[in-house]
Parts: structure tokens; sequence; C-alpha cells
């Protein structure tokens, strides 16, 4: 479990993290979401003890990271693949700090083979491409088989399948029992990874919460209904309190439930023939939480260009 109390960390006059409070639980994947500087990657580093707090602190199973004796064991982190000397292979890297930390030498082959790197364990790491150095940086957080994972932008760099794999790997760490953390900018692949998230703006909390619940209270819910008798039953919802929206593919409802537009239907004897129920995605709710926080504000370009 990661344990983070009022956390507070000033560089210059800027605060990159401001009284920062939460906790990561184990048995699920946790999303760590936040626009670009929101303190994603100091909140990070001041976890593992890259960094001291000026203010607050931050445990890991109730210990400090600099006190651990095997960090390896407990621990696993992902917060620069690239992190490797650019002419050692990627057995050897993964060889060098297996022994520094007591680990046998079978390990090394077991998370290589975990992450697909065995045609290219002998080769340098300084000519992996991005994907085989994400991959390698992941080995390296796997290598204590650690009860708990740190990774920010794990997916960065990797093809579809490796995303998939990914994926699986997070959701089957935490199925296991471990405590994973993830950050990473890709919001549909947190919509269907994290099953809880914890959202920051400008170094402040402003989310703690499951990803149902981050969706749904930050989005507009609607209905999707289509009819054979749509103009009479846009009629007929629209007195009852509802807006309702004609579109290509039928009536876009807010205001009202389902159950109770199907109720409406039956009652005036009107045919249904498609009833869904929509919400908003998870970047659409980032978005409308977030767009206070954003501190590099761009304008979207019209569709015709610069003028």
């Amino acid at each position: 479990m990661i344990e983070a109390k009022h956390l507070t960390k000033h560089y210059g006059g800027k605060t990159a993290v401001n009284d920062l409070s939460f906790t990561v639980q184990p048995g699920r994947v946790t999303g760590f979401l936040g626009p670009n500087g929101a303190g994603k990657s100091t909140t990070m580093r001041l976890l593992l003890g890259l960094d001291r707090p000026d203010h607050g602190d931050a445990t890991i199973n109730g210990q400090h990271y600099r006190d651990m004796a095997q960090p390896m064991r407990v621990v696993g982190a992902l917060l620069e693949a690239r992190a490797v000397h650019s002419g050692r292979s990627a057995y050897d890297h993964l060889l060098c700090l297996a022994q520094a930390q007591g680990l046998p030498r079978r390990r090394v082959d077991e998370v290589i083979e975990q992450v697909g790197l065995t045609a290219v364990a002998r080769k340098r790491a300084g000519g992996f491409s991005l994907g085989m150095g994400q991959r390698l940086g992941i080995a390296v957080a796997l290598l204590g088989d650690p009860a708990l994972l740190i990774l920010d932008e794990p997916l960065n760099g990797l093809d579809p399948e490796g995303i998939v794999w990914i994926r699986n790997l997070m959701k089957a760490q935490a199925a296991a029992g471990r405590t994973v953390f993830v950050s990473s900018h890709l919001m549909n692949e947190m919509a269907v990874t994290a099953d809880h998230l914890i959202v920051i703006g400008r170094g402040r909390l402003v989310a703690d919460c499951s990803t149902e619940e981050f969706i749904e209270r930050s989005t507009e819910q609607s209905v999707l209904v289509k009819s054979p008798d749509q103009d009479r039953l846009a009629e007929l919802l629209r007195a009852e309190g509802g807006m309702v929206t004609a579109g290509t593919e039928g009536l876009e409802v807010t205001g009202l439930e389902a159950p109770r537009i199907a109720e409406l239907a039956s009652a005036a004897g009107l045919m249904l023939h498609e009833l869904t129920r929509r919400r908003g995605s998870l970047e659409d709710a980032f978005m409308e939480l977030t767009r206070e926080t954003v501190e590099y504000d761009v304008k979207v370009p019209t569709a015709g260009g610069v003028k």
C-alpha cells in the first residue's frame, strides 16, 4: 500500500506538489492522471525517495523507500525506461541489478522471457527501439517479483500488441493482490485498465474515486432512443421534462432515465426499436474536471486553419 500525507514540494518559486494526500490500495489498478505539469512525476519521485518533500511524508507498506534493505523485492518502479548504460546488453543490465539485490540469476531469464526480449537479450541496449527500451524498463520493475509496482507512462513507445500485453500484465498483478500505481496520458487505455483513479491538477488532488464514478459524475448521461414513432415520442418526452435532440442515429435524450422512457412509450402505445444508455468517455470526464488546472493551455484551431 502507498500512503502520501500532505506532500508538498517546491522548486524555486514553483510549487510542483501542494498538500497532496492519497492512499493506493492493493488488489486493483490505480490510475494516476493529470495534465502536463500537474506534478505526477514529482509525486512518484517523492514516493521513491528520489526527491525529499518540503512538507509531508510518503511511505510504501509503512516504510520509507530509503530504509528498505532490498527495495526491488518490495517495489518495482519504472520512471525512465532509458536509464541504462547504452553499451550494456539487456541481460547484463538486469544481471547487475539482480546481483546488487541478492536475486538469483534465473530471475533475469524469467523477466526477459516475460517481457518478450529473449531474442535481443544479448544485444546492446543503446540500439533498442523506444518500445524495446520500454520493455526493458518494465523487466527491471518486475525483477524482484515485488508486491507493488509504480509505473510512469509504461505504454510509451509500445505497439498495439505491446499495449494489450502491458494492460493484461497490470490487471494480472492487481488480481494477484499486488498494488499497481500507473500514470498515463492514454485515456482510452486507462478507461479499460484502471479500477480506481487519483487525479491531480497543479499539484493538488482533484479526484480520488473509482473510474466509473469519475466518469459518471463528470459527464452528462444520455439515452439513445430509436422508434418508428420518433416525432410523437419526442413530443411526449419533452412534455415529461426531457431534453430531446433528433439526430441521424435517433433521439438523444437527457433528463430522463431509460426505464422512464420505456414506461412513457408503453403507456402511449409507441414502439421502441432501441433504448441505449450512453455515458461520456474518460477523456471527456478528464477534460471537464481538469479544465481549470491546465498549465499549458492552447487554442484549438478551427477547421478553416490559420486566419
